[in-house]
């Protein structure tokens, strides 16, 4: 480690060994090594179905075998020189080969969902948790054992033993089988704390060689080793995670650039940096394990079991040598010692105190505990406590000591004999009592016995293989072979307890369906369906690795909701939508970063959605086919069809608003599965042995190739043009080319996400916006109405063209709601329209009237569509001018839309300035063909208006026909 000072390394604790470990051969380490697999071997053999820890048992072993060599007469030979060397290895090497292994294992192999969760838990217990711990153990030392050490000393004892081991606890969680959350906590605040402890340790090391420093540079100290740590970690993971993306399906090179990124990162942090080891691999493996979702089936099996191998050789091979280290400590004591006895007194008594102390690290924080993530009641805090085991990294840590001591002025050599001593008696009570003790321990708690609605899908699962062996006797039966049935049946105990009866084959069972009664089982069960239909749908090449790992989170978020309700779809909606910095960077970043930002968000959203219904319909078939006609997945089914709604809600939208998405998403599936079909034909020919081997590779080298293409630059969206939105506008379609052209140069095209504002009320005007594709909608609407002032604008509308012919502010708020697809077009280039005075001022004009419309009589046109508007304007309304002074009538059976100018009503002599609707009174009524005597107003077929400034109207006949 980096804060090692200069030190007799590598030591020996046995001082008459030298010279028979000059005669032994550098090659007998290897004996030790295939003697020590062997053993594990043997070891997971015999135990495979105990509930014995099996590093416990190692321990035992690897400390019969140090006392057999360390404390007898009879020495063990070349096993014994292997031993002697393994024994002797450098305490920084040992942490450096083994470490990076097992901790990187640990935290990958950790669930994500579940870390954030308990993330406050892990961070108390490793953070305050370890630096209470160190003050307890160290006072205790300082003050109950007769070893005359000053403090320093007594917290470096307590430094190196505060924290729980994630080597030790991780491996037993494992064979324990304990629950998810519980062996989150534990295992993640084990590796979290033991990081922390190192970095306490380091610094009372270099207080304890002389190395003393203020408050401020202890606090600086203590931030940039552990700080810096993760901060290391997260950098090569990233980088790392950036790597393999230019990497396709091949697990190989995963496999060893996850070993290879463990060891540099370790090395990195703690012999370069001077932070701790430890917490660089955790949060490295935390950035893996955020990654493992992305791997198809084969490939994650592969990498799962890869892991699995490697650390279970590591955990066989430093916990065999943590018993020999302890057993050399044991018996070199005695040279500085007299008393021998009393020693071992002081381990049990160091016992207590561990226990003591880590018991109040928890009752401390016991109510934080309860509060934070998924809560922790008593048993579950009981637990935690006794899970409180030392292992090889706190060994490690003595030996260190051990191998700087000798300096009667800091650390003699008695000192450091002892440090490895109780450090070595503490691993050995730890793991051996509270280890094999842990099962017995969630027994008595019964956190390891089964459900109710668990023990229904045991009985259930042994019907269906009772079925099944019904179905295989009755085909067997009619063999000419003979069969001795019992002797057969025999064999088959799974099933036996099943019904009463003996014989073979068993009796049938009237017990067809899965019986839960739970509502939180029943839905746990329908997500993890839903879980695997994901997979089955990722392995097949319909979703990315982006996506299956929102929906992987979606399941776990709905199944710690399950209590409350089916609520993946609740997680999945919000990252639909997009983020609230989306509107500030489409208006700095550069259009075509903002088209593929907002283009890839709508194709992964439209990937999401379609995943979910397709999931949810799986769920939904399998789920009646398990529990039959249950009232209470009847309930399930029911929530999944309502949230199955509002997917497709969210696909309709996006299809009203950017149809090309969902054409490129089809484009994408039918390409892939086109491209499976023919490597499954290429796998046939291969079968049939019409193909030699070499034409085979050369061929599915070329689908390979093909694949990645399509993983790496799927269809792209092909969005309209901006000369394709003009020209295909009818208002643009009847301008001649030229000016057509003048138009397209003045334009640019922009795609704004929801909820960015295309102009603001009260501001003037500097554009007119031609809406492409998606929709916008009004906001902050003036006028007094007494329907929804707020209209939809969709595809084809044209917003902030009457305000420019009026000269007019913006008469209110243009949001979009959905992503859409604008033309800005230059106010300057409108007007200029106007100068050419062949009709195009008429086509503004009447274009004008279907935004005013829509904005003063929003449920007179919500129930039509754009093209039925502007039918209608177009069919069935005439414009006309009128001059100052003059008088207009009316009709009550029409709607006139003042379009400039301003009027004054002859009967309440109310001024009218535009725009606005005539007769006003209409705005009252839904339907314009009743609207005699409204407000006061005579009955009559017309009203009277006198011209106070030119006016343009424009009537509209027969509008509810």
């Amino acid at each position: 480690m980096a804060s090692v000072e200069e030190g007799p390394l590598p030591y020996n604790l046995w001082e008459g060994e030298k010279s028979s470990s000059s005669n032994s051969n550098p090659t007998d380490a290897v004996i030790f090594a295939g003697i020590s697999m062997l053993i594990g071997v043997s070891c997971r053999t015999l135990l495979r179905r105990t509930s014995v820890p099996y590093t416990v048992v190692l321990l035992i072993i690897g400390t019969a075998l140090g006392s057999l060599e360390f404390g007898s007469n009879y020495p063990l030979g070349k096993l014994g020189n292997g031993i002697r060397i393994w024994a002797d290895i450098d305490a920084d090497l040992l942490l450096a080969v083994f470490l990076p292994i097992l901790i990187f294992e640990g935290a990958f192999s950790m669930e994500v969902h579940q870390i954030k969760k308990c993330m406050a838990q892990m961070l108390l217990l490793a953070g305050p948790g370890v630096l209470i711990s160190t003050v307890l153990i160290g006072a205790a030392v300082k003050l109950a054992f007769p070893y005359d050490w000053n403090w320093k000393t007594s917290l470096l004892l307590g430094a190196i033993l505060s924290a729980t081991d994630p080597v030790a606890v991780v491996a037993l969680l494992k064979d324990l089988g304990a629950s998810k959350k519980l062996s989150t906590i534990v295992e993640g605040e084990s590796m979290m704390n033991d990081g922390a402890a190192i970095v306490v340790y380091q610094l009372f090391y270099r207080m304890v060689l002389g190395k003393s420093s203020g408050w401020v540079a202890v606090l600086e100290y203590l931030a940039e080793g552990s700080l810096g740590a993760v901060i290391i970690g997260l950098v090569f993971g990233m980088a790392s995670l950036f790597w393999l993306r230019f990497v396709y399906n091949d697990t190989l090179i995963d496999f060893s650039l996850a070993l290879t990124v463990s060891y540099i990162a370790y090395y990195t942090a703690q012999e370069q940096a001077e932070a701790s080891g430890i917490l660089t691999l955790v949060a490295l493996g935390m950035v893996f394990a955020m990654s493992k979702d992305t791997h198809r089936a084969g490939g994650k099996q592969s990498l799962h079991e890869f892991w699995e191998m490697i650390a279970y050789i590591a955990n066989t091979l430093i916990f065999i040598l943590s018993g020999v280290i302890i057993a050399q400590s044991i018996f070199s004591i005695g040279n500085f010692d007299d008393n021998a006895g009393r020693s071992w007194g002081y381990i049990f008594l160091l016992y207590i105190i561990l226990q003591v102390s880590r018991a109040i690290v928890v009752f401390v924080f016991y109510p934080a505990l309860r509060y934070f993530g998924y809560g922790l009641n008593w048993k579950e805090a009981t637990v935690v406590i006794w899970s409180g085991l030392r292992g090889a990294v706190g060994l490690a840590l003595s030996l260190s000591v051990k191998g700087a001591s000798g300096d009667p002025k800091y650390l003699s050599a008695e000192t450091g004999a002892m440090f490895v001593f109780l450090t070595g008696g503490s691993v050995l009570l730890t793991l051996i009592i509270n280890g094999s003790t842990a099962q017995l321990l969630l027994s008595l708690f019964g956190m390891d016995a089964l459900s109710k609605s668990e023990e229904n899908m045991v009985n259930y699962a042994k019907h269906q293989l009772l079925r099944k062996a019904e179905e295989f006797s009755r085909i067997c039966s009619g063999s000419n072979n003979p069969f001795d049935w019992i002797t057969v049946g025999g064999y088959a105990t799974c099933i036996k307890d099943v019904c009463e009866d003996t014989v073979w084959p068993p009796c049938t069972t009237n017990n067809r369906y899965l019986d839960i009664d739970d509502m939180k089982t029943m839905r746990v069960c329908f997500l993890k369906a839903t879980r695997e239909a994901y997979w089955s749908t990722f392995n097949e090449g319909g979703i990315t690795e982006s996506i299956i790992s929102v929906l992987m989170e979606s399941v776990d978020e709905a199944i710690d909701l399950a209590t409350q309700g089916l609520d993946d779809w609740k997680y999945i909606s919000t990252r639909l939508k997009f983020p609230g910095y989306c509107k500030f960077f489409t208006n700095v970043c550069p259009p075509r970063l903002t088209r593929w930002f907002v283009l890839k968000k709508l194709q992964d959203s439209c990937h999401i959605c379609s995943a979910f219904i397709h999931a949810h319909r799986i769920a939904r078939q399998l789920l009646l086919d398990y529990t039959g006609d249950n009232g209470n997945a009847a309930i399930v089914i029911a929530e999944s069809e309502a949230e199955e709604l509002e997917a497709r809600k969210f696909l309709e939208s996006v299809k009203n608003s950017m149809p090309e998405i969902l054409h490129q998403a089809e484009s994408r599936q039918v390409t892939f599965s086109m491209l499976k079909c023919l490597d499954e034909c290429l796998n046939d020919m291969e079968k049939e042995g019409i193909l030699t081997e070499k034409v085979v590779l050369h061929i599915h080298d070329l689908l390979q190739n093909d694949l990645e293409k399509l993983s790496r630059s799927p269809p792209s969206v092909r969005i309209p043009k901006l000369g394709d939105v003009i020209s295909i506008h009818p208002l643009f379609l009847n301008l001649s080319p030229a000016i057509r052209s003048d138009l397209e140069r003045s334009s640019k095209v922009i795609l704004k996400t929801p909820g960015c504002t295309l102009y603001t009320k009260g501001s003037n005007p500097t554009s007119v916006w031609l809406i492409g594709n998606g929709s916008v909608t009004s906001k902050r609407s003036p006028f007094p109405i007494h329907c929804p002032v707020d209209s939809t604008y969709p595809r084809g509308s044209i917003l902030g063209l009457y305000e420019a012919l009026v000269g007019k502010p913006y008469l209110c708020d243009m949001v979009t709601n959905s992503v859409a697809l604008c033309v800005k077009i230059k106010l300057e280039s409108i007007i200029s329209l106007l100068a050419h005075g062949n009709g195009e001022e008429e086509l503004l004009w009447k274009e004008c009237t279907i935004a005013v419309a829509k904005l003063l009589a929003p449920d007179m046109f919500k129930k039509f569509s754009m093209q039925e508007v502007r039918g209608i304007v177009d069919e069935r309304s005439v414009m006309n001018t009128f001059s100052s002074q003059e008088i207009i009538e009316t009709s009550h059976h029409s709607i006139n839309f003042l379009l400039s100018g301003c009027l004054r009503d002859q009967t309440t002599e109310q001024l009218i300035e535009c725009p606005a609707i005539l007769p006003c009174s209409i705005l009252n009524e839904s339907v314009p063909s009743a609207r005699a005597n409204v407000m006061g107003e005579s009955a009559g077929s017309y009203s009277k208006y006198k011209v106070v400034k030119e006016a343009r109207i424009v009537r509209v006949d027969n509008i509810s026909v």
